[in-house]
């Protein structure tokens, strides 16, 4: 393994954390609300580390598949440890709950264990949502369009950290790719606060709510999310933002390229244009004949609830734990499945639910033609037998690890439902959930230890399981294998 190369960026990234913190340090100074001091020191430890390894020499410039592995768990750790400093000093929180806070900002989960963020400084509030923005595209990846300086590919660390199957052809140009990936993330991040200040929106609320949509974390400056919002503009803008933000970004990469064949191609676009818009108008008439309200109404709140649980931004415009049975449970379905592969969503992705269907098809028809050859299609093409595998593996190791998890948490006294919805809620890097973290509560009655299991639930569900639990491999473990 490459120490000293793994040491460099490390450090480089630690320097990049800082920076992200700037903004808020200056809030804070000109608020003078305290929390500048908690920001200063963060600064100075993180900018102190950052140099000392940053200067470290190095004699080999390339990356292992274990080398990217190790980049991205110790990178994710390491800005969630330094993160959650300024919290930790510049407010009542202890260590733990601040290492919470942020460990769900930048897997952009965005569960809280804050009760009243309304009584917190500006700059924790901008800092906590900055964590958001940050994350939604990776730290990493925007790191990546810098390895190139250092004379560094930077392939193993987008693979390894970028949500859903990544494709080997764009390792040549992978700085390329990261590059306009940020250009397309910074226009769509200012083409919203835009919307959302002229549509009534006060200017640092409408920051806070474009890092939450853009990086689809969900952290709010008012304690209700959105639920003291009236009217149709905010929640439609909303809507459509984090229904883009759950979308692929190649998407938006082909658009600017004219590449409209490729788009309309695409099972993963098609399969989730078309189950939003069924589960928004299914929960709409459920809540329409329960007598929620007008039909416009019912449309307009289960299409911000279903565009936000499934883009996992977890924003709330009304206390869906109240709604009917039929409508939480497909809320609770849109926050297991997640957005496509290659957004800033999370959860199990569409492209692998799109697949597993397919793969289910194909073996019901083998049963009565064992000899078939069937393949599996995406986007006009066959899937490779590993990849599909891949996928049986992820979402097998998904459900193991939400059952298992379940069974821990119910250890400590809640009900099945609390108990199941924190897991999903913290592995599918939504938020909220039912129950007793429904939308109008939070995580703060957890014990540390707890807080601590969903920490590592939030990393291991943002960076999809084996990137961290590669490194526990019996092969990795062998003598020899990290060094």
């Amino acid at each position: 393994m490459n120490h000293k190369l793994i040491s460099k960026i490390l450090g480089l990234i630690l320097i990049i954390e800082t920076a992200f913190m700037i903004p808020s340090l200056i809030l804070g100074l000109v608020y003078d609300d305290g929390s500048a001091r908690g920001f200063i020191i963060s600064m100075a430890l993180a900018i102190i580390i950052g140099l000392i390894l940053v200067n470290i020499k190095i004699d080999k410039r390339s990356l292992s598949p274990t080398d990217g592995i190790m980049i991205v768990t110790v990178t994710w750790v390491a800005v969630s440890i330094i993160g959650a400093l300024p919290l930790f000093i510049g407010t009542a929180m202890t260590y733990i709950d601040s290492l919470f806070e942020i460990v769900s900002g930048f897997t952009t989960t965005g569960a809280s264990v804050i009760s009243e963020i309304e009584e917190f400084p500006k700059s924790i509030i901008l800092w906590r949502s900055t964590t958001h923005w940050i994350g939604g595209m990776g730290i990493l990846v925007f790191t990546v369009g810098l390895l190139p300086k250092l004379g560094v590919g930077g392939f193993q660390i987008y693979k390894a950290e970028s949500p859903g199957p990544v494709s080997g052809k764009i390792e040549s140009r992978i700085s390329q790719s990261s590059q306009r990936l940020y250009i397309i993330y910074l226009i769509i991040t200012l083409i919203l606060f835009i919307f959302l200040k002229i549509a009534g929106m006060s200017f640092f609320d409408s920051i806070v709510h474009t890092f939450g949509v853009v990086g689809t974390g969900g952290f709010s400056s008012q304690n209700d999310s959105f639920m003291s919002y009236s009217g149709y503009a905010i929640p439609i803008i909303m809507s459509v933002f984090m229904f883009m933000c759950a979308t692929n970004f190649q998407v938006y990469a082909l658009l600017s390229k004219k590449k409209f064949k490729e788009i309309f191609m695409s099972s993963e676009i098609k399969f989730w244009f078309i189950f939003i818009a069924f589960v928004i108008i299914a929960i709409a008439l459920n809540l329409y004949k329960e007598g929620y309200g007008t039909i416009g109404e019912s449309l307009r709140d289960s299409a911000f609830q279903v565009t936000s649980i499934s883009s996992t931004s977890g924003f709330a415009n009304s206390d869906y734990d109240l709604w009917p049975n039929f409508s939480r449970f497909l809320l609770l379905v849109c926050m297991i499945f997640g957005g496509c592969a290659g957004s800033t969503g999370g959860g199990v992705k569409i492209v692998r639910i799109s697949v597993l269907l397919k793969l289910i098809s194909r073996e019901m028809k083998k049963a009565t033609h064992p000899k078939a050859v069937l393949p599996i299609r995406s986007n006009g093409k066959n899937v490779d037998d590993n990849i599909v595998l891949g996928i049986s593996a992820y979402l097998g190791i998904y459900f193991i690890i939400a059952l298992f998890s379940t069974a821990i948490v119910a250890s400590s006294g809640r009900d099945i439902l609390t108990s199941f919805s924190s897991v999903a809620t913290t592995l599918s890097n939504v938020g909220p959930g039912f129950g007793d973290i429904g939308p109008t509560k939070n995580f703060a009655f957890y014990s540390d230890f707890y807080k601590i299991y969903f920490s590592i639930l939030m990393l291991l569900g943002r960076l999809e399981f084996f990137t961290i639990m590669g490194l526990f491999a019996p092969r990795y473990r062998k003598k020899g294998a990290f060094n």
